[in-house]
């Protein structure tokens, strides 16, 4: 069992940054993918980023890409993501995710993923 919780959101004016980070308890995430997802109001969850195991390997959605920072520390049992130039499009929750049964790949299908966050809210005024 492993369990993830979100926090770093809140409300921000375009342009503006903010840092997201998922702390995971109950087993270690170091042997494991690990993913951001989003999901505005009336839309489908979307992948923002992820990335594998030892983050050699590390893709971003198109939309983020330039924008956003996946990072994590395996021995805090911590992933991170940074959001710069902020867009009142990025507004949404953000969820954090492991994916116990691949280390070495990074999906983007969010029913690969076995563990997921309560989210954090993420607020992107113009």
């Amino acid at each position: 069992q492993v369990e993830l919780v979100e926090s770093g959101g809140g409300l921000v004016q375009a342009g503006g940054s903010l840092r997201l980070s998922c702390a995971a308890s109950g087993r270690t995430i170091s042997r494991y993918a690990m993913g951001w997802f989003r999901q505005a109001p009336g839309k489908e969850r979307e992948f923002v980023s992820g990335t594998v195991w030892s983050g050699e390997i590390i893709d971003y959605a198109v939309s983020v890409k330039g924008r956003f920072t996946i990072s994590r520390d395996n021995a805090k049992n911590m992933v991170y993501l940074q959001m710069n130039s902020l867009k009142p499009e990025d507004t949404g929750v953000y969820y954090c995710a492991a994916d116990l049964t691949g280390g070495s790949y990074v999906s983007r299908v969010h029913d690969v993923y076995d563990y997921w966050g309560q989210g954090t809210q993420v607020t992107v005024s113009s």
